[in-house]
């Protein structure tokens, strides 16, 4: 039986929700506090227009507010990433001189949008500004859903190469088995990795077709002609195809921008374990490692991708691929790399009744904290799709903004990639006048592997407050950093009469976060000047650029009492304006130095 919130519970609900965002005490310590560290995505699809965008030849004016309205769905959720399909077909919503304009961006294959004008750009900034990491999501094989071949565009390699390609039923798919085929999937990757200004690369479960009745994939040319004469069966041939266009990939990403990452969200089951020991207990009927040769377990273990989305679009009830069996499976064979996983969101617009759990406005929220409960283990969340998000199905979308998303959360780091910090930030000075503060501050200078600051974490602890890093709830703002400039922020949810502390960290893209630097206010006088001095560098007389403090390989807080009285912090200097009050001990005996 489907629950449903009825208007008055949910205009309840939804109050007190907005009571609990505009309190200002002090943070419930005793609680849980939610993960500091999460990955929270959504896909955005644009095969077949799925959720972007929503109509074929818009005008760049129309597809650009379209892709806002989506990403502001998403920020108001709470997320912090964002999975962009900009290759559903051999073709590209981005300016490529290797594959055809996507039909899906303008009407036709191989025509421009108006103006000729390139999207991706657009598309990674608004994604970068509103903190989101944008990973470029990619079909590998997919060569053509149109069964008219004179409809593609000049540009798309069946023009000159039809020869690399195989038609399975009324889809036309490259042959994974050519060495030339590979070479030119990975070159049409590379060229955006190598242009533009992504996070990651990413790639979906369709690799091999998914098997259907009555078809076949012929390839039997391309195995018998095999330069790999020591593979003798065709599924290991397939396998080690796929293997191959893989590693080479991992390869060529981590030679020219060691930052991007690479990721990949494959169908849920690898194997059930009635056919491998191996697999899960479970009865999928296209395991992804014997139907559709993505040996994606082998790829983890060789640490060829650095994160793993298996689609678990399965409810917590459904007996033949249960949701938590799948989790903990995807738990014991993550091998050190990141585990996010897949929810099926758009599972709840549907009518079916294969899976009526989906119908259960607690049946997300119950999976997100199934996640939690592994620690460590799983880093993240991605909903497919977009568009069920922002529709907000049984305001589930409520539930994550309101409730399990509702304090900000940073992007796991990946030591195996990059694990040296950024510097902290030079200059942290505040200026309060009654109950606004205004706090300013520079990036500090490269750290040891050039990185500079992508953005910062400001938190903020108040009277009865303990200074941790590990609390999101505490964190105020994530504001971009500006090239070649400082950075401001307004904190205008202070109470007034009340004395804070702050701590802020630098960044870098890879997040990797700086040692705090701190200052804490007064809270008695109308108007103060406070500025943050670094440790053995003496207090400036007047707000200055100052030098940044050594980089530290771990964010650390003191571990010291709450805050509680007003007390001005050693390593920081204080002007008192119009008022003048007596001296109160040192900030240092509860937060320390710098």
């Amino acid at each position: 039986m489907a629950v449903v919130l009825r208007r008055p519970v949910l205009l309840v609900f939804l109050f007190l929700g907005w009571l609990g965002a505009q309190a200002q005490g002090p943070i419930d310590s005793l609680a849980a506090p939610p993960p500091k560290r999460e990955l929270r995505g959504f896909w955005i699809a644009s095969v077949e227009n799925i959720d972007w965008p929503t109509t074929r030849g818009e005008s760049p004016v129309q597809y650009r507010a379209e892709y806002r309205r989506l990403l502001d769905a998403g920020q108001r959720a709470g997320l912090n990433a964002v999975f962009v399909q900009i290759r559903p077909a051999s073709d590209a919503l981005y300016k490529s001189e290797l594959e055809p304009w996507s039909k899906w961006l303008t009407g036709q294959q191989g025509r421009g949008p108006v103006g000729d004008a390139d999207p991706l750009p657009y598309l990674i900034n608004e994604a970068h500004k509103r903190g989101m990491e944008f990973h470029a999501w990619f079909n590998p094989y997919r060569a053509s859903l149109d069964t008219m071949t004179r409809r593609l565009g000049a540009l798309h390699p069946y023009r000159t190469h039809p020869e690399w390609f195989i038609w399975y039923g009324k889809t036309l798919l490259y042959n994974p088995g050519l060495p030339a085929v590979r070479a030119h999937i990975t070159r049409v990757i590379m060229d955006v990795v190598k242009r533009y200004d992504i996070d990651a690369v990413h790639f979906d479960d369709y690799f091999y077709p998914y098997q259907e009745p009555g078809l076949v994939f012929h390839d039997e040319s391309t195995f018998a002609q095999r330069p790999e004469q020591d593979i003798a069966r065709l599924d290991d041939w397939r396998r080690n195809n796929v293997n191959i266009l893989i590693r080479d990939l991992h390869d060529s990403i981590r030679t020219a921008k060691r930052w991007v990452k690479f990721g990949i969200s494959p169908f849920g089951v690898w194997m059930n374990k009635s056919a491998d020991p191996n697999g899960s207990d479970t009865r999928a009927g296209q395991p992804s490692y014997s139907a559709l040769y993505a040996d994606t377990r082998l790829w983890l273990q060789k640490g060829w991708i650095d994160y793993v989305v298996p689609q678990l679009y399965w409810s917590t009830n459904f007996r033949l691929v249960p949701y938590a069996t799948m989790l903990d499976w995807w738990t014991r064979n993550r091998y050190g790399r990141h585990l996010y996983v897949g929810h099926g969101t758009y599972r709840m617009l549907e009518s079916t009744r294969s899976d009526t759990t989906w119908r259960n406005p607690r049946e997300l929220p119950r999976q997100v904290r199934l996640n939690r409960s592994y620690g460590g283990e799983v880093s993240g969340s991605v909903f497919f799709s977009a568009k069920s998000l922002r529709e907000n199905p049984l305001h589930t979308t409520d539930s994550l903004r309101l409730n399990l998303f509702r304090a900000p959360a940073l992007v796991p780091t990946m030591p195996w990639l990059d694990a040296v910090p950024p510097r902290p930030v030079a200059g942290f000075a505040l200026t309060r006048a009654g109950r606004i503060a205004t706090l300013s501050w520079q990036a500090g200078p490269p750290a040891a592997d050039g990185d500079l600051a992508a953005y910062y974490v400001l938190y903020r602890f108040g009277p009865g407050e303990y200074p941790t890093p590990d609390d999101p709830r505490h964190i105020i703002a994530l504001p971009r950093a500006g090239a070649g400039r400082g950075t401001t922020f307004i904190d205008t949810t202070a109470k007034e009469g009340l004395s804070y502390a702050y701590y802020l960290t630098a960044v870098d893209r890879l997040h990797n976060e700086s040692r705090p630097v701190n200052l804490r206010t007064n809270g008695q006088l109308p108007t103060e000047i406070v500025l943050a001095s670094m440790p053995g560098l003496a207090a400036a007389p007047t707000p200055a650029i100052m030098p940044a403090a050594p980089e530290a390989s771990n964010l650390k807080f003191p571990k010291l009492g709450a805050l509680d009285q007003p007390a001005e912090p050693e390593g920081s200097t204080k002007f008192k304006v119009k008022t003048k009050t007596k001296k109160r001990g040192f900030f240092a005996r509860l937060f320390g130095g710098g």
